[in-house]
């Protein structure tokens, strides 16, 4: 039995996930939900106090309907 311990680097990895590269990954998973989604739907990204952010949302009241009535968003996740 091998006796390895793996100690991860916390303040790395908060640094990471802030980091501007992962900023760009999430802005293009939020940009192919949002064409996904269709018109009607706007995406933002924030950094918060331990990561980086990013969201879409139905923004105008047919985005809101469609998303109520059909999911639209999470059916654009997959």
């Amino acid at each position: 039995m091998s006796k390895f311990k793996f100690e991860l680097n916390k303040a790395g990895v908060r640094e990471l996930l802030k980091s501007g590269e992962m900023q760009s990954i999430l802005t293009n998973h939020a940009t192919n939900i949002k064409n996904r989604a269709g018109d009607g739907y706007e995406q933002d990204i924030y950094v918060g106090r331990t990561r980086a952010n990013a969201m879409v949302s139905a923004e105008t009241f047919k985005a809101k309907k469609d998303n109520l009535d059909n999911n639209t968003l999470l059916k654009a996740v997959r």
